[in-house]
């Protein structure tokens, strides 16, 4: 059985749109199993309304439950062995479960599951690996908004990391990696970023194909498997890629209704843009998971419906599955023991006040 623990108070609609989401899932993963944390009153009733959810189930009263305006010191403070999160997440590291999905507090989540959890061995900084889709099919982006900044060793590991998650899901034994950079030519771009590229090309590591730098229009065009970069930008492209997203669907929405002769047509090429819908929602691939900590977590868009919220489950479902950290600790020692250049000891800024 793979067991998940639910942080059932996250999000813009906490219990209402997860305990739908995981008998959705549940319907479709019979060897799974779910712990859920979250205050009696809200889970209860929605849970009673799932019978076959409830039997595969274990719920666990908790007191406080993290707002999404929650600064993460404060949520650290004041939710540690007492909030829904907090707890959800210390199930994994104390056996309970083998993955936490919450749609909460991007930021909270992420200082108490590095709080909790721990870096994996030979890691620094954690980071958060997205599923943004592309022409071709997918591609894993990472950093997306754990920590602002970061040396190139720092890169280097969100390399191997992003790595690991993209042979999981995408069946890919050698992986193409790129590095986000302003340009593809190699005098370009930040210092770690041009440091972080020689060190891939001279690891030359079995596990991973680099390629190079890429730029931002090449996420779209699914160059490489697995697009690198720090999270301060990669948080800004994301966000600016979802919000084309809407941009884009707006537009065809309100040229569609313009005249009547563009609602005809709308009625003959319907089919054509349901699929262009589907493409563009973002729901479809919802969920970051948090790479680099011993245990697996899975941040889900705190704006997502049961729909986007169960693809969240299911993604931390294949992560544990496919045993996702044993194969990513494996490479990362590998590497290191190839290059024992040791890690630096910087503090890493958690979190980019991304809270949804």
């Amino acid at each position: 059985m793979i067991r998940i623990s639910i942080d059932a108070m996250g999000g813009d609609h906490g219990a209402g749109v997860v305990i739908p989401a995981l008998a959705t899932v549940a319907s479709r993963r019979p060897d799974i199993r779910f712990v859920i944390f979250g205050r009696e009153d809200a889970v209860r009733p929605e849970l009673a309304k799932f019978p076959e959810l409830a039997d595969v189930s274990e719920f666990v009263h908790c007191d406080v439950a993290i707002q999404m305006d929650d600064k993460p010191s404060q949520a650290l403070r004041h939710g540690r062995g007492t909030s829904s999160m907090w707890n959800a997440i210390d199930a994994v590291k104390n056996g309970q479960a083998d993955a936490c999905i919450s749609a909460g507090n991007t930021g909270a989540l992420m200082a108490m599951a590095k709080f909790c959890l721990r870096t994996m061995a030979n890691v620094d900084r954690p980071a958060i690996a997205a599923i943004w889709p592309n022409v071709r099919s997918e591609s894993v982006v990472l950093d997306v908004g754990a920590t602002i900044g970061g040396d190139a060793q720092q890169l280097v590991d969100f390399a191997i990391l992003g790595t690991g998650m993209a042979r999981v899901l995408f069946g890919v034994e050698r992986p193409t990696v790129g590095l986000l950079n302003v340009g593809v030519e190699e005098v370009k771009g930040q210092e770690e970023v041009k440091e972080a590229g020689r060190m891939l090309r001279e690891a030359d590591l079995a596990s991973l194909d680099y390629r190079g730098f890429v730029e931002g229009d090449d996420i779209g065009k699914g160059t490489v498997d697995v697009v690198v970069t720090e999270g301060f930008s990669g948080n800004i492209a994301l966000k600016t890629a979802e919000g084309t997203a809407r941009q884009i669907a707006g537009y065809l929405k309100a040229a569609m209704n313009r005249t009547l002769m563009a609602r005809i047509g709308y009625i003959f090429a319907r089919g054509a843009f349901n699929q262009l819908r589907e493409k563009m929602d973002v729901s479809r691939s919802n969920g970051g998971v948090f790479l680099g900590l011993n245990g697996i977590v899975v941040k889900s868009h705190g704006g997502a419906d049961s729909g986007g919220f169960a693809a969240a489950v299911e993604l931390g479902y294949d992560m544990v599955r496919n045993k996702l950290l044993e194969r990513v600790q494996a490479d990362i020692d590998l590497f290191h023991s190839r290059n024992p250049q040791g890690q630096t000891s910087e503090e890493p800024v958690v979190g980019t006040g991304e809270e949804g």
